[in-house]
């Protein structure tokens, strides 16, 4: 062990004790001018927190009602992986969604002409110009304007138009750089697919909505007509929303946004977390009929359908358990003339009433029929005119009938029995 001597204590004079007292408050008096003066309070506080790494700052204003101190993240934070999904979907198709404003002449009480707006949603096809939107959106519009993402206006003209499906087909002239939407194919969607809705509800443009598919079901517009394989959805969807794109995840377009469901209690339209829209695939056909044709020409069986399940088919004791079973013949339509078969007699399935006896369509030109769906999608591939090959069951007996299909008519006086 070494040993160390300690100096030997020296003796301190008073006027060498007073003066060391004397820088001691001078530091003193610095630290508290330098702490509550020049540097702002919680600077301090916010360097120390810096120092632990949780990624805030803290800053202070100063003003006549006191101090404020806040804490403020030093960096922005990544986005999750969903985020950039959103993201990446709204950069991608905003520049291909319009907004459509159609005005229409009414007279007022005093016998005036005073112009009406509407508004809407569309989106864009191709380079030409063309946009499909709602019919519904621009019915009876004396003018209509599409406004771009970028606020540029141009005058519209209508191409065609397709009541029935409620589906309009517009073109502006002389755009430049117009970003056309991606259709994707909207016959393999499934219940619980996550969706975007991309348009202008209440004249707010840009806006987007996310949910799902909540069903695949037909449904009943308010002009009385039906559309079949509908898309519902719980994305918030408004008025203004109408002809706009539903969308995948991908940023294709399945659908066009058409309906929302009506409060039954009455008030303003409004999202109540169930809207529809029409499915692509129903869009791309009537496309198809405006470019053979020059207007919709929409086959029809004229009949009117029951899907048929397992349960369904044990019950009636049908020979097969999938299928549509029709349930009426429309008078003067395809399958009359073709000799297919309505049922007589009267059921409930629920607190629905259904016709039972008919035939059930099992196959369509070697394409089978499970369900109401798919024979959508089969008349979807026809136009009115076309021949097909029906197979049926009527009672045991297994058939195949020629069908030559119909044009399909606009639906007047609400006839909610029309069918396929």
């Amino acid at each position: 062990m070494v040993l160390y001597a300690l100096p030997a204590r020296q003796k301190v004079s008073a006027p060498m004790k007073l003066r060391s007292v004397f820088v001691v408050l001078l530091i003193l008096l610095g630290c508290y001018y330098l702490s509550f003066r020049l540097i702002p309070a919680g600077a301090i506080a916010g360097l120390i927190q810096k120092g632990l790494g949780n990624g805030t700052t803290s800053s202070n204003v100063t003003g006549p009602l006191g101090n404020f101190t806040t804490t403020e993240a030093s960096a922005a934070p990544a986005f999750d992986p969903e985020e950039q999904q959103n993201i990446n979907v709204y950069k991608r198709v905003l520049p291909s969604v319009v907004n459509i404003t159609s005005t229409e002449v009414a007279y007022n009480f005093f016998y005036q002409l005073v112009p009406q707006f509407g508004q809407g949603s569309g989106f864009i096809l191709d380079k030409e110009g063309h946009i499909l939107t709602n019919n519904h959106v621009i019915d009876n519009a004396q003018s209509i304007e599409v406004t771009l993402w970028n606020k540029k206006k141009y005058k519209a003209t209508v191409v065609g138009v397709d009541k029935n499906h409620d589906i309009a087909l517009l073109q502006i002239h002389d755009a430049t750089g117009l970003e056309p939407a991606t259709l994707a194919d909207s016959s393999n969607l499934l219940v619980g697919q996550r969706v975007y809705a991309i348009g202008n509800p209440f004249g707010f443009s840009g806006t987007m909505t996310r949910g799902m598919i909540s069903a695949l079901r037909s449904i009943q517009m308010p002009s009385g007509n039906k559309i079949d394989d509908a898309i519902q959805t719980d994305a918030s969807i408004n008025p203004g929303n109408s002809g706009g794109p539903l969308l995948n995840s991908h940023g294709d377009v399945i659908g066009i946004t058409t309906l929302i469901a009506s409060n039954p209690n009455g008030g303003a339209d409004q999202s109540a977390g169930i809207g529809f829209a029409i499915p692509i695939a129903t869009a791309k056909a009537v496309l198809d009929d405006f470019a053979r044709y020059g207007r919709a020409r929409r086959p029809s069986l004229d009949i009117v359908i029951l899907p048929i399940g397992p349960s369904e088919a044990e019950q009636i004791g049908l020979p097969a358990d999938y299928g549509v079973l029709i349930q009426r013949v429309l008078p003067g339509g395809a399958a009359e003339s073709a000799g297919l078969h309505g049922g007589s007699q009267q059921a409930r399935k629920g607190n629905e009433l259904v016709i039972l006896g008919g035939d059930l369509i099992v196959n369509f030109d070697d394409q089978e029929i499970t369900n109401a769906r798919d024979l959508t999608n089969a008349m979807n591939a026809h136009h009115s005119g076309d021949t097909v090959t029906l197979t049926v069951y009527r009672g045991q007996q297994r058939l195949k009938i020629k069908v030559t299909l119909s044009e399909a008519k606009q639906v007047i006086g609400g006839d909610q029995d029309r069918g396929q």
